[in-house]
């Protein structure tokens, strides 16, 4: 073989070596690209223009601040301009520094990575994808797990990054590279639950992209390589050193001087850590009322057990445009939206600091009196969390139904274990953590304890709305969202005790009689059937068996008066006005009822009661003014109230007037005394049988609001009234909400404000107390009476 023949045949090898690999890479990219029945779909060029990834739902309070988001992954985009210059930077330097010269591929950088990785064994390079390449692995995700065969998997491995090399190109044709960097930075995982820079920003430094520090903007650039290797939380010595590599590669392209890094590298990282997730931040409660209200599909009777709670649903779905929002609106391709993943910006009715204020009032009077006075009751029973009215045989029986709804039971049944297995299950400790008001707590504890721990717990929950508008300011469902789910504003129904009577009283002012009228304090029976029935008043009054005033009998809760005025109208009528005034719960028309044995949701309560501070008006609670897609484009606005005149403006004020004798002399006298507060208030207490619930509802001219106590089992209470009424458990949670409100200037609300006095009882004298004159002449009361009483009420005591 000749020399001239052995150059040849080197050329031609050296040629296939440099030629060849491209020429096959080609042919493998053409090949991939057009055979999608064998690879899979390429995503088409209207997928790119309008890629799809998860985008989390923002909800605003109505003072402009973001409480939460919904999502799938808790990702919100930010426009290019919103991210800072050296975030950019820091990310070119260590990701792809070549980023403005390719076009979605770099061959130069693919060539000095194989070279090194190959020829030299160093791995230190990575794989060399470039940021846009990056970009189209997370845009569209490819499995390439779903085989068992090592060389099946490789040859997966090298499909999908060929496909992602050929989206890679497409993304670079159809984007400039500053979309392509805020792309990228918006859909990356960043870890702790954090996908996107603007989250990221928030969950670990809790401020926007825009305000982002050198070195923290270096941190963040360097997660997005590993996120757990490289989290300042779980691995703080690797996020730090990886910090300062990304900004000694800044130092290397020049974006970064040598004194500045030397300067940040000696900084210790600062983190403001806040994990974003549906159990954290201010008004979770409401939040996901806000999420169910909006989700919910069209009422079909087939889910419904009943026939009633159908139809309340069916009205709510034509009356509130929020119910089933979802579904009742569609997306230009014609899917419904899903507030988990459309990206959109809901804002609320919740003003934020009224919230946090209801939050630690609630969590105040539980950590601190409640629920150490329950425990306390509980220790002198030896332990025992039942009432003492429940039997040996009934606790046995308590605790089996209870065993028996919990998760565990169900799981361990359904995998045939017997009862009494499980039962041997739930006496074993276990590790576990518990809630506790000092913080979470690892303990060794059976499920049966732990079970017991959580009924003897109090929940509660507390509402304020604005009456004139039905705006929601205030909505806490419960102690804790993480541990208590259950929703105890509009989910739970309870037994509302004495916060029933003032709709008893509103049939009295609405038939004409005044507030000052006269009845008599004796016992009053009903017959039911072969039997008779004979209510009693909570405690003796110096004024049991005499005349005593409408006003009196509710400042102290008499029931000898209630029932007097169920004995004037009826149990129906009472129904029909609690209808009227915003209670969608049915209930039972019984002689019982000014007892308060309805039970109706807090949600309800407030709802009714703010048609006395709002003349009459019920308006339906509204939880939403605006909802706007991840674009800033308005879908829905929400500024038509639900009105319904339930009342007469006369009445409203009557009850007003009776309302404010409770704070002023009566049940709800605490407010004045323990609490100092001043202004016009009005209110009444609620205590249920064997203080299972503590009621309290109030007004004032510009909120109305309630606030419930009480355990998940009713036979799980106090045994003294003194905390377990309404006036001890609940009132007190208003108490310290309104003192937190009134000492804050921001707030519009003050003491000066009065509730207005119709034309037609501005000359009307209500100030009757009988507790303080008894005998007070009756001249004016006739002429009120005579000039305002129907035909049909029964004057049979006079």
């Amino acid at each position: 073989m000749t020399s001239k023949t052995k150059k040849t045949i080197f050329a031609a090898i050296l040629w296939g070596a440099i030629v060849g690999p491209v020429v096959l890479l080609a042919t493998m990219l053409i090949w991939v690209a057009s055979d999608p029945e064998r690879f899979g779909e390429l995503p088409s060029f209207e997928e790119l223009e309008n890629p799809k990834s998860n985008v989390a739902s923002e909800v605003y309070s109505a003072d402009h601040r973001l409480i939460g988001t919904f999502h799938i992954e808790n990702r919100s985009f930010v426009s290019f301009e919103e991210i800072p210059p050296n975030l950019i930077r820091a990310l070119i330097a260590t990701e792809d520094a070549r980023f403005a010269d390719h076009s979605g591929i770099d061959l130069v950088g693919l060539a000095r990575v194989a070279v090194r990785t190959v020829a030299m064994g160093d791995r230190s390079q990575g794989g060399g994808s470039t940021l846009t390449q990056q970009l189209a692995k997370n845009l569209f995700p490819r499995d390439i797990s779903d085989t068992r065969n090592p060389l099946k998997k490789m040859a997966n491995v090298i499909v999908a990054k060929l496909k992602e090399w050929i989206v890679a190109v497409r993304l670079e044709r159809n984007y400039t590279k500053n979309e392509i960097i805020a792309m990228y930075l918006n859909v990356v995982p960043f870890g702790s639950n954090a996908y996107g820079i603007r989250a990221a920003s928030y969950t670990f430094f809790n401020k926007h992209p825009s305000q982002l520090q050198v070195e923290e903007a270096a941190l963040l650039a360097g997660i997005v390589n590993a996120p757990t290797r490289f989290s300042p939380v779980r691995n703080y010595y690797n996020a730090l050193a990886r910090r300062n590599f990304v900004m000694r590669q800044m130092v290397k392209a020049d974006y970064l001087s040598q004194a500045s890094y030397d300067m940040l590298s000696a900084k210790p990282i600062e983190l403001r850590f806040q994990q974003e997730d549906h159990n954290t931040g201010i008004a979770t409660y409401f939040r996901e009322r806000v999420r169910q209200t909006m989700s919910v599909k069209k009422p079909e009777r087939k889910r419904y057990a009943t026939l009633y709670d159908y139809q309340v649903d069916s009205t709510e779905w034509e009356r509130n445009p929020l119910y089933g929002w979802c579904h009742k609106n569609r997306k230009p391709n014609g899917d419904p939206y899903d507030v988990n993943r459309d990206g959109l910006k809901i804002y609320t009715t919740i003003n934020s600091r009224m919230q946090t204020y209801a939050e630690q009032a609630l969590e105040s009077h539980l950590k601190n009196e409640l629920q150490p006075a329950l425990n306390a009751e509980i220790k002198n029973k030896g332990g025992r969390i039942w009432g003492s009215s429940v039997s040996p045989e009934q606790e046995k029986e308590l605790t089996l139904m209870a065993i028996k709804q919990t998760e565990r039971y169900r799981v361990l049944r359904n995998a045939g274990w017997s009862v009494d297995k499980i039962m041997a299950d739930f006496n074993k400790p276990i590790d576990m953590t518990i809630f506790t008001w000092h913080g979470e707590l690892d303990v060794k504890m059976s499920p049966l304890d732990s079970l017991k721990y959580y009924k003897s717990f109090l929940r509660a929950s507390f509402m304020a709305l604005d009456p004139n508008n039905g705006h929601i300011k205030v909505y806490v469902g419960g102690p804790n969202f993480r541990y208590f789910k259950y929703d105890c504003v509009k989910q739970s129904k309870r037994q509302v005790g004495s916060t029933i009577k003032p709709f008893v009283y509103t049939l009295a002012m609405q038939e004409g009689y005044h507030p000052c009228h006269k009845v008599p304090n004796v016992p009053q029976t009903f017959v039911e059937g072969d039997s008779t029935w004979t209510p009693k008043n909570a405690s003796p009054t110096s004024m049991d068996g005499k005349m005593v005033t409408l006003k009196w009998g509710l400042t102290l809760s008499v029931n000898n008066v209630s029932a007097w005025l169920i004995k004037q109208f009826n149990p129906q009528s009472v129904v029909d006005i609690c209808h009227k005034m915003g209670i969608t719960s049915k209930i039972i028309p019984v002689n019982s009822i000014f007892l308060g044995t309805a039970e109706m949701s807090l949600y309800e309560l407030v709802s009714a009661y703010s048609t006395f501070a709002n003349k009459g008006v019920n308006v339906m609670p509204v939880m939403v003014t605006r909802i706007e897609d991840k674009n800033g484009n308005v879908l829905s606005i929400f500024n038509n109230s639900v009105k319904s005149e339930a009342i007469s403006e006369q009445t409203a004020y009557l009850m007003t007037n009776l309302l404010q004798s409770v704070v002023n002399h009566g049940t709800a006298y605490r407010l004045r005394g323990a609490y100092s507060l001043q202004g016009p208030i009005g209110g009444k207490t609620g205590t249920t049988q064997n203080q299972s619930d503590g009621w309290f509802a109030g007004i004032t001219p510009n909120i109305a609001a309630g606030a419930w106590v009480g355990c998940e089992d009713r036979s799980v209470h106090f045994e003294s009234l003194r905390m377990g009424g309404g006036a001890g458990a609940a009132l007190p949670i208003f108490g310290l909400f309104w003192q937190k409100v009134l000492a804050d200037p921001t707030l519009p609300y003050g003491e000066d404000v009065q509730f207005e006095v119709p034309l037609n009882l501005r000359k009307i004298n209500l100030d009757c107390d009988a507790a303080e004159d008894p005998n007070k002449s009756d001249d004016q009361l006739d002429a009120f009476s005579k000039s305002k009483r129907k035909k049909n009420v029964s004057d049979e005591f006079f």
